[in-house]
């Protein structure tokens, strides 16, 4: 009898040993170290966004809206001729009429603006159509980069932020003396600064002044981040 309770609670403690060290296991901290590394491509804008504008003032909505109309239809059919898919496209922008009123409230006129939105790859082309354009004003100017030229960069970056990643990994393996690492977790992140367009206030001029608009393209920065840990082994 007493042999079978001696068993029972050798057994009892085998198990409980067993236990303790699977715990242990679990909550035994594993080695692992957070990185991040980013890399940095510069890019040259090759896009220009050019803004037509128009507006207008008048006694009622009907006759402020016609005119900005009229205005419109005539620059489509100039700005037409030189559209081409990637080098110079025109697409609508801002439409509005809206009242302006005195000191007591009533309405005094009506003040409208439009907008055509000129955006390619060919400056010159773009340039010279919007010079080509009466009654309205150049009034803002912007240049980005392309889907194409963007994504070349990205994959530029990409590559060059991993291999950082990987080398400052293997840099801080073997400073702690391990004889290697496991990526665990990987978060990579994209980020194009493109550069912002110029003052509104310092780019209003006629339309067919727009050849003297100064369009120097610039550059800008693309950049990618990783960041992550990984398990030392």
């Amino acid at each position: 009898m007493k042999n079978c309770k001696w068993l029972a609670l050798g057994g009892l403690l085998i198990w409980a040993n067993s236990l303790f060290a699977q715990t242990l296991a679990v909550i035994e901290p594993a080695r692992r170290v957070s990185l991040s590394a980013r890399s940095q491509v510069m890019v040259l804008q090759d896009t220009l966004t050019l803004t037509l504008q128009i507006t207008h003032q008048g006694n009622d909505a009907a006759s402020v809206q016609n005119h900005l109309k009229s205005v419109l239809d005539t620059a489509l059919s100039t700005l037409q001729k030189d559209t081409s898919s990637g080098l110079m496209e025109a697409r609508s922008g801002a439409f509005g009429v809206s009242p302006r009123y005195d000191r007591d409230g009533r309405i005094t006129a009506w003040q409208g603006r439009a907008e055509w939105i000129l955006e390619g790859t060919d400056t010159a082309r773009i340039s010279r159509s919007a010079g080509r354009v009466q009654g309205m004003q150049v009034s803002q100017i912007a240049f980005g980069v392309s889907t194409a030229q963007l994504q070349l960069a990205q994959a530029k970056a990409q590559t060059q932020a991993i291999a950082l990643f990987r080398q400052r990994a293997s840099e801080v393996a073997k400073g702690f003396a391990a004889s290697g690492y496991v990526v665990d977790d990987v978060n990579i992140g994209y980020d194009d600064a493109s550069m912002p367009p110029r003052s509104p206030m310092m780019l209003a001029r006629a339309a067919n002044d727009a050849a003297n608009v100064p369009l120097e393209a610039g550059t800008t920065s693309v950049s990618v981040s990783v960041s992550g840990s990984v398990k030392l082994q």
